[in-house]
């Protein structure tokens, strides 16, 4: 449930309001042969169907600590997930986070991943790097509201131009106020029906759109060597984590021992998506 990644910050959306989980019974003692996950339906990561990437690792997972995985369904985005579900007790561990996430005791990561450069491959448009001359050329960007290929729109000077498309794909909803993000899978169709030349996505989000896609596409990782003109880095790679609760070490402890054993799982789940993946950094 990867959500945070550079978007908007955790901090401003925290302050908008609550979100709800559906959960029988939290008051009754821990059943140490389920793993109470936080959930929210969030495709292609997570789904209530068990076939998000991100419910089929945590699920390997669960079956390597001896556990089923339990999900416990929030109806709000998944920003609100340690907030109203791990903080509240309602479930256990949160996943698809960053590893550095500090409200959180964070688990060895089992991934990393970044940002890409999607485009047609019947194009001459194999677009690789921000500096790239051409972007500034295109036709419309696709990119995720408070994400770092926001951030490197504007410093290439296309935000302007490319911002009242944008928002047409969320219905002009702002997202100042509110937790808004364009549909991965909007982005993919847009490059496919030549609406936009270029999106620019977290790799894990649009993955399995390019596998299943019709129209062959080609991802090109964005550079984590990134930089903005005033010389200030844009991380594009970031290393995924499962959180539990900061005082929780023994889950923790119980998680990294699990995630070491699924390895081979994992691999396997994030090859059947077709996510691009580079070692984790720790």
């Amino acid at each position: 449930m990867s959500f945070a990644k550079g978007c908007l910050s955790v901090a401003a959306l925290l302050a908008l309001g609550s979100a709800a989980f559906a959960q029988a019974d939290t008051k009754s003692a821990p059943d140490d042969t389920v793993l109470r996950v936080c959930a929210a339906n969030q495709p292609p990561l997570s789904m209530k169907d068990g076939s998000g990437l991100e419910n089929r690792i945590v699920s390997a997972v669960a079956e390597a600590m001896g556990r089923k995985a339990q999900f416990v369904w929030s109806d709000k985005a998944a920003i609100y997930l340690v907030r109203d579900g791990l903080e509240k007790k309602t479930c256990d561990v949160v996943i698809g986070l960053d590893a550095d996430d500090p409200r959180v005791l964070t688990s060895k990561p089992y991934y990393r991943s970044g940002y890409v450069f999607l485009t047609r491959a019947d194009k001459d448009l194999d677009i690789k790097s921000w500096s790239d001359p051409r972007l500034k050329e295109v036709s419309h960007m696709v990119v995720g509201f408070g994400t770092p290929g926001e951030a490197m729109l504007k410093d290439i000077g296309r935000y302007e131009e490319d911002m009242a498309y944008l928002y047409s794909l969320v219905n002009f909803r702002a997202a100042r106020n509110t937790y808004t993000q364009i549909d991965p899978a909007r982005m993919v169709s847009e490059v496919v029906a030549n609406k936009a030349d270029v999106a620019v996505a977290f790799a894990p989000d649009v993955a399995r759109y390019v596998k299943d896609s019709s129209q062959p596409l080609r991802m090109n990782p964005v550079p984590d060597d990134t930089v903005r003109s005033d010389g200030q880095k844009v991380p594009q790679s970031f290393d995924q984590s499962m959180g539990v609760r900061r005082d929780d070490q023994a889950l923790k402890t119980a998680l990294d021992a699990a995630i070491a054993k699924a390895r081979p799982q994992i691999e396997a789940i994030l090859r059947q998506d077709g996510v691009p993946v580079t070692p984790v950094s720790n």
